[in-house]
Order: C-alpha cells, then sequence, then structure tokens
C-alpha cells in the first residue's frame, strides 16, 4: 500500500516514480514518434496508391500519341510537342518546388497551368506525384484538371477535322 501511496505523492522512494518521472518525456517523444511513423506510412501508402492511376493515365495518352503518329493518325510532330512539353513543364515543377524549399522566387501558378494547357500536362501530372508538388491546393488541381480536359477537346477536335495537319 505504501508503494501506491508514495507513487501517487511522487516521493522519489519508489522505484516506479522514478522512472515513471525520468522517462516519460522519453516515453511521449517515442510515442509522438511512433504516431508519426505510423500516419507518414499511411499517408505514402495512400499516395502511392492515388498515384498509380495518374501515373498510367500519363502513360497510356503519350504510348496512345506515340502509337497514333506511327500509324499516320497524327503528326509525329505533335507526340514530339507533348513530349517536349511535357518535360519543360516537371523541370518546371522541379525547380518550382526547389523554390517551395529554400523560400526562393516561386514559379507563378498560372504558367504552371499554362504549360499544362499547351500540352504538358502529362509531365505536370508525373510531377505532381512524384515530386508530391502541387497535389494538395483543391484550388490549383482543379485549373489543372481544367486545362487538361481544354487540351484534350482541342487534340480531338483538331484530330476529328484534319485541323493538326496545318500546324505540323
Amino acid at each position: 500500500m505504501t508503494n501506491i501511496k508514495s507513487a501517487k505523492t511522487g516521493n522519489k522512494a519508489s522505484p516506479q516514480t522514478n522512472r515513471s518521472q525520468k522517462s516519460r518525456p522519453q516515453n511521449n517523444h517515442t510515442q509522438n514518434r511512433r504516431v508519426q511513423n505510423r500516419r507518414s506510412q499511411k499517408s505514402n501508402a495512400t499516395a502511392s496508391g492515388s498515384s498509380l492511376m495518374p501515373l498510367l493515365l500519363v502513360v497510356i495518352f503519350l504510348a496512345g500519341l506515340i502509337g497514333a503518329a506511327q500509324q499516320h493518325m497524327l503528326p509525329v510532330g505533335i507526340a514530339g510537342i507533348y513530349l517536349t512539353l511535357s518535360l519543360l513543364t516537371f523541370i518546371a515543377y522541379a525547380i518550382d518546388k526547389s523554390a517551395a524549399k529554400g523560400g526562393k522566387w516561386r514559379t507563378k501558378e498560372s504558367t504552371l497551368h499554362l504549360l499544362a494547357l499547351m500540352g504538358g500536362w502529362p509531365g505536370a501530372l508525373f510531377a505532381q506525384n512524384l515530386l508530391r508538388h502541387k497535389s494538395v491546393k483543391a484550388s490549383f488541381r482543379n485549373v489543372f484538371w481544367l486545362t487538361v480536359v481544354v487540351n484534350l477537346a482541342v487534340l480531338g477536335y483538331g484530330i476529328q477535322t484534319g485541323a493538326m495537319d496545318l500546324f505540323i
């Protein structure tokens, strides 16, 4: 009974009190670290699970473009433009991510959207998922997906009407 009472009063005579007083901050720190690790494991699992579909979309789209160009359904230059703009857009996202980490001058969101609209959206989507940049802000993502839809609509219209042949 005295051990229990001394543990409650904080008397240093009890071995339980000494251990709990000395190790409590460490246990809390360790416990916080475990919680953070579990959260990061969950977010990594969620991120990898959610990033598979957009990356698959990018691969299918670019493979379709290259295939259409090889079958002479689409000018080869169109596939080249998409690949070049995708690479440039990916680099723009990487530079912006680096600037964000370093607190330096950032790339305007309108510039990133313009690159995506012109045909760099596969690179943008790849960068958002690989670099985890511009992937959370809902307003940015909404405008981004609008640029994708508009770009694909213009591409589809150009293919349907033969207008793509005029540009290349």
